[in-house]
């Protein structure tokens, strides 16, 4: 197995995460907040996707999805077209919130499609590649996306804790100070 196939495996099983996360949930338990502080579902899972596209348009020189492909637009966020999630406020973490989990899974499934396109073409030596001097050592292609995956499971996985809480729980309430209810 070539390091590509590995990768692609590896984008493959995220993409699988983010879909058993949504599939199925309201607009209100893709928003639910477990507190003021916390994250929701759908800010979790468009925050992966900002990044997974984010970075790989970077590594590739390349547009990201959300700019060349009206993602934007579909969302009609608050945010500036470059935000993707990173150190936002609690208040902007409310803001993400979608009538339906087929936006979500839309807009990852368009950067996975672009992610496998690029990945699968890649050679072991162009893993070596710098990529972000910004750091000491600078990262290479390789570890940006090991960076990518890893922290795209790791949000799929809360995604799918949330989601757990919220369908076994029942999410009654729709104000920003939602509460979860047992049923």
């Amino acid at each position: 197995m070539s390091s590509a196939e590995v990768l692609v495996d590896a984008f493959g099983r995220i993409k699988e995460a983010v879909s058993a996360a949504v599939d199925g949930l309201t607009a209100q338990e893709l928003a639910h907040r477990a507190d003021l502080e916390a994250n929701s579902i759908a800010w979790l899972v468009w925050h992966l996707a900002r990044i997974q596209d984010d970075h790989i348009a970077d590594a590739a020189q390349a547009e990201q999805v959300w700019t060349s492909a009206g993602w934007t637009g579909r969302f009609g966020l608050p945010f500036d077209p470059t935000a993707t999630g990173y150190g936002q406020t609690p208040e902007e973490v409310a803001a993400v919130r979608v009538d339906s989990p087929l936006l979500l899974t839309g807009y990852y499934d368009a950067v996975h499609a672009v992610t496998v396109r690029y990945v699968e073409r890649l050679r072991d030596e162009d893993l070596s590649r710098v990529v972000d001097e910004r750091w000491d050592p600078p990262v290479t292609l390789g570890v940006r996306l090991v960076s990518i995956i890893a922290d795209d499971l790791q949000h799929a996985g809360q995604a799918a804790y949330l989601r757990g809480i919220v369908t076994r729980a029942g999410v009654q309430a729709e104000s920003s100070s939602e509460t979860v209810t047992n049923s």
